[in-house]
């Protein structure tokens, strides 16, 4: 436990959501976490995406009453297969929760203590740790994520393909561009607002353009440290995954950006992208990735939908891009990251913040001499 919190005066209702595809273990780790939780007011809803080992009957004999099971007959993906549960939740916040993490018997109390302080607060993200690595951070969200000007996503204790070691540095609340899927704590009103998860993204980015769009509602999204996961991720392998990321990461900037902001900074982006297939043939002398422009051809190919999509979201706008910009990183993390060789979040120049907001106290000469463990690079 990181630290002391206040309980929430009340008890609202959280549904916590669990979106399954093969593997007993994993699940029963998961969901026999979630059921030991200290939290009173809490329903457990398991959705099974299509899986054929016998793992989501397994669970109702063992758990009965305690989870209530949604089958979806077959695989419909991860953002289709979490809208469908969505749309049959009635609860005050809900909780979008990977299958493969374990969580702390405290981390919904201190979820609903900080989504209580403030309406505002429409998405929280728990401190996430590497389930295998339980001293480091893990590799999709750490503790709360952030995004510069070209869209590029990084978080407060990972970059790229490092992760550092968890001393408190990130111990603080404090607001963040984005919440990690893995745990996405979420205010269903709010949800309603901005609409559920694009189901064109299919998996890959899909939290992260939530919470922006969430952000062009007025809302806030938070990291609350007090609140801790253990995330093992990489459990599902997709072919496509270069591609996903890249093509989402593309969408989402010409959804949610203005004319303006897109004028301003995509070309700055397509040509990073360009960039960065010729670095990696210098450098690497191996096959090119070409999910990058794979997906600037899926742009184009897919205008028509891409143009339904941003018209939906710039109709729920209520929050102009100057208020968005100002809480993204200005200068290139990708630049700052593999040119200047700043390899910690505490490093970085930039932020929508002072440095020294972000770290809880501690000193960043400090946090340079933590350990950091290399995993797979997000983006």
């Amino acid at each position: 436990m990181n630290a002391t919190v206040d309980p929430p005066q009340r008890s609202p209702s959280v549904a916590v959501i669990i979106l399954h595809y093969q593997g007993t273990q994993t699940l029963a780790n998961c969901i026999d976490s979630v059921l030991g939780s200290d939290y009173p007011n809490l329903n457990v809803v398991l959705v099974d995406n299509g899986s054929v080992d016998g793992s989501t009957g397994e669970m109702e004999r063992k758990h009965g009453e305690k989870i209530r099971v949604l089958r979806l007959g077959k695989n419909l993906g991860f953002v289709r297969g979490y809208n469908m549960a969505l749309r049959q939740i009635q609860a005050e916040y809900v909780v979008l929760l990977n299958d493969d993490t374990v969580v702390d018997r405290h981390w919904l109390t201190g979820l609903v203590s900080a989504a209580e302080m403030d309406p505002e607060i429409a998405a929280c993200q728990p401190k996430l740790r590497w389930l295998s690595q339980p001293s480091y951070f893990e590799y999709n969200g750490a503790c709360g994520g952030m995004l510069d000007m070209c869209a590029v996503p990084f978080t407060r204790g990972r970059l790229f393909d490092r992760a550092e070691k968890d001393i408190g540095q990130y111990d603080t609340n404090i607001d963040v561009f984005w919440a990690s899927g893995a745990a996405m704590f979420l205010r269903y009103s709010a949800l309603e607002e901005a609409g559920f998860l694009d189901d064109l993204f299919y998996a890959h980015m899909e939290e992260i353009d939530l919470s922006w769009r969430l952000r062009l509602r007025g809302y806030r999204v938070i990291s609350v440290p007090y609140s801790l996961v253990y995330h093992q991720g990489g459990g599902t392998v997709l072919d496509s995954k270069s591609f996903l990321k890249h093509r989402n990461n593309l969408f989402m900037m010409v959804k949610n950006y203005s004319i303006r902001s897109l004028v301003k900074f995509l070309p700055v982006r397509f040509f990073m992208d360009i960039g960065s297939i010729v670095y990696a043939t210098v450098t690497r002398r191996s096959r090119v990735d070409t999910g990058g422009l794979r997906a600037y051809v899926w742009l184009v190919s897919n205008m028509r939908k891409v143009v339904r999509r941003r018209q939906d979201v710039q109709s729920r706008r209520v929050v102009s891009d100057q208020t968005i910009l100002r809480s993204m990183a200005k200068p290139n993390v990708l630049i700052q990251y593999f040119l200047f060789k700043r390899l910690r979040f505490s490093q970085l120049g930039g932020l929508p913040l002072p440095t020294k907001k972000y770290l809880n106290g501690v000193p960043p000469e400090m946090i340079g001499k933590t350990e950091t463990v290399a995993l797979e690079s997000v983006f």
